[in-house]
């Protein structure tokens, strides 16, 4: 990979591939509301699931989910909630984040379910 941005994409690929393997749909990539941008949003069952994908080249630093901010959740928060809204669903939320980080080639995937705001 030769850059941080090139990293990224191929990681939301893998979460995307990983999650539709586990009957996640796919709702929307990359959604933006404001200053947010939603990586995933998706739905298994009666769950619509906003999924946040870290991915790190190395986990030296810490996992890469320890890199979610407090006003980023904020801000996926109100996207999805506008989301809700406009798209008049009435189904669970779900807030996940896909910590990925690349290992010798491959990639190693952390799914963490709830991992923040509970509504």
């Amino acid at each position: 990979m030769r850059t941080s941005y090139e990293l990224g994409r191929k990681g939301e690929a893998e979460a995307a591939a990983f999650l539709a393997q586990k009957n996640y749909r796919i709702l929307e990539k990359n959604y933006r509301y404001r200053k947010a941008e939603v990586d995933l949003i998706m739905q298994k069952e009666n769950t619509l699931v906003a999924v946040e994908i870290k991915t790190r080249s190395t986990a030296f630093f810490g996992t890469p989910a320890l890199f979610l901010k407090p006003k980023q959740q904020q801000r996926i928060v109100e996207a999805i909630d506008y989301y809700v809204k406009q798209n008049n669903l009435d189904l669970e939320v779900r807030f996940d984040v896909i910590s990925i980080v690349k290992h010798k080639g491959t990639f190693d995937i952390q799914h963490i379910e709830n991992a923040f705001y509970h509504f």
